[in-house]
């Protein structure tokens, strides 16, 4: 626990020291926001439910993409020599993690500023918010730790991503529906939820057995 713990740190350390590619997602994510805003006014719940995920879907690709590219070759090395796999892939996908919560909140507070509040329970759809930017980080992160042995190649953890993450947006449209008043029939809300839950956790399994394969190559 120790090792995560310090290569958590370090991540933390390397995003304050580099803090305008934080600042520039940040920026992303209010333009994005904003532009809409200009564009439709303050949509219907199902507009707002819509747009709210592909914002975070996209936020998410550039969020998560860094975590792995911006490792080069050298540094590396002085991982491998340091650490074991597991330990630093729990660390990546805790960064990553805690990286996307934060876009989720911001992206929660400029939408119901600038696009309105159509939520029947608001702290219902923060915690789906949460749960959904959990997901889709666990995701991306496995996919550009293959991306960053393909030459760094960040369209492949796009592609490869995109039939994984397709399953979770669905169940996450559906789950944030009952945050608008949508009514569901008796256990389908938890079904989602632990099927959701169910996927979080293969998606960790399959990093954690994976990973030391790249990090052999």
């Amino acid at each position: 626990m120790n090792k995560i713990i310090t290569l958590l740190k370090k991540d933390l350390l390397l995003e304050m020291r580099q803090q305008h590619t934080f600042f520039g997602i940040l920026l992303y994510v209010a333009s994005t926001i904003f532009v809409l805003f200009l564009a439709m006014g303050q949509p219907d719940s199902v507009v707002f439910n819509a747009l709210f995920w592909i914002v975070q879907l996209f936020v998410c690709v550039n969020a998560v993409a860094k975590s792995f590219l911006q490792e080069n070759q050298g540094r590396m090395y002085y991982f491998y020599s340091i650490s074991s796999p597991v330990h630093f892939i729990i660390a990546k996908l805790i960064y990553s993690a805690l990286i996307m919560l934060l876009m989720v909140v911001v992206s929660i507070v400029l939408f119901t500023i600038l696009m309105g509040n159509p939520f029947s329970h608001a702290l219902e759809f923060i915690g789906i918010a949460c749960l959904g930017g959990f997901s889709l980080s666990l995701v991306f992160t496995l996919m550009a730790a293959i991306a960053a042995k393909a030459q760094q190649n960040a369209a492949i953890m796009a592609i490869l991503g995109f039939p994984l993450i397709i399953p979770q947006l669905l169940l996450l449209m559906k789950l944030s529906k009952s945050a608008f008043g949508e009514v569901f029939r008796d256990g389908a809300l938890m079904q989602i939820t632990l099927l959701l839950l169910g996927l979080d956790l293969l998606v960790v399994v399959l990093a954690v057995i994976l990973f030391p394969f790249l990090w052999k190559d």
